[in-house]
């Protein structure tokens, strides 16, 4: 595989910073541009930054580089990269118009971000699932009147911790789901001191996040016709997302109903002999195994549990039958890895190696 040069828009805030340390030694990704808002743009990386978020020391190699104007620049960063990845903080119209902007400048967006999630021609995508997705970016392509620009997205973090389990179900028939996600607050894109109101605390309310829960599933699980991806039908999904002083890593409490009840072994099975495109493929970012299931009756833990796999695989674990729906079960995925930039990465790869980009 030659080596791509990549920007990162919105290099500076949390999931930007989480880019930069997976593309560090990517074998593939090599990081050449650097963008984030007006009041970064000219400064030296390590001066634009107000924080650094993660626990692991910012790497030398991004540190003199001098950060872009994402808005401003955007012909300039075109120019000098294969793609860009994108996280940036603003409204989401203006998401949506810079996102089209750079794809309309010939440079394909990978985005974290959520404004496109439900633009019919833009793919959503977790690599394992609903890989064949990625051939509608043909039509958007022609849509946008480009030759090589476009925009492909994944979904939202929270879906990483139950989405992946449910999907080698649906050969069952899924006829519903209930999922409560308790979810970290890097998620937020705070820690424990910007966010000194989590301390001994749970907040239950994530704007905009119980919709997402419910009918990004959808979008995922659908198929490409005529141009654009029609969503599923069913099944029908009800989520509450909860805020929790966790760092990193969301956990989901999970309810199914099913058309043709499988035994707990089936299931079992199920999750173990699970895989898709990534592990096929042997992409640089893809977990060996996928789903990893946990006997034990108190795991999976956040805290030991959200970096299995280089914090790229989903952990199951108290798999039961329910005296209310057909089984209940705990899910984990790793927010900012698995479920943000990490899984950016991963399509980011999927999208090289199937040659979109």
């Amino acid at each position: 595989m030659k080596k791509f040069n990549v920007g990162v828009i919105g290099a500076t805030g949390m999931v930007g910073q989480r880019f930069l340390l997976l593309l560090e030694n990517h074998p593939w990704f090599n990081v050449t541009c650097l963008a984030a808002s007006s009041s970064s743009a000219g400064k030296k990386y390590k001066d634009a930054l107000r924080r650094w978020h993660m626990s692991t020391p910012m790497p030398d190699k991004y540190a003199d580089m001098v950060v872009y104007d994402a808005s401003a620049d955007k012909e300039k960063i075109a120019s000098s990269v294969d793609f860009c990845f994108c996280a940036v903080n603003m409204k989401k119209d203006e998401i949506k118009e810079l996102e089209y902007a750079y794809a309309k400048l010939e440079c394909p967006i990978v985005s974290n971000n959520s404004a496109h999630r439900f633009t019919p021609d833009v793919p959503m995508v977790i690599p394992e699932i609903n890989a064949d997705h990625i051939s509608v970016i043909d039509a958007q392509k022609k849509r946008l009147g480009t030759k090589r620009g476009f925009i492909a997205v994944k979904s939202n973090c929270s879906l990483q911790s139950y989405v992946p389990l449910l999907h080698p179900l649906k050969k069952y028939g899924i006829k519903s789901a209930a999922v409560t996600t308790y979810q970290a607050i890097s998620g937020a894109g705070k820690t424990f001191e910007t966010m000194p109101e989590i301390i001994d605390n749970i907040i239950p309310y994530i704007g905009g996040e119980e919709e997402k829960s419910e009918k990004e599933p959808l979008k995922i699980w659908g198929k490409v016709e005529g141009g654009e991806i029609v969503p599923a039908s069913s099944p029908a999904i009800t989520a509450q997302c909860l805020r929790v002083p966790v760092s990193d890593g969301h956990t989901a409490a999970v309810f199914v109903n099913f058309e043709n009840k499988p035994t707990k072994e089936e299931i079992l099975s199920a999750w173990e002999n699970f895989e898709g495109e990534p592990q096929r493929l042997n992409l640089p970012s893809a977990p060996r195994q996928f789903i990893h299931y946990f006997e034990e009756d108190n795991r999976p833990q956040a805290k030991l549990d959200r970096m299995t796999e280089n914090g790229m695989a989903v952990c199951a674990g108290r798999l039961r039958e329910d005296n209310v729906f057909d089984y209940k079960f705990v899910g984990l995925s790793h927010n900012t890895l698995r479920g943000a930039a990490g899984g950016a990465v991963l399509l980011a790869e999927l999208l090289a190696a199937k040659g979109y980009i």
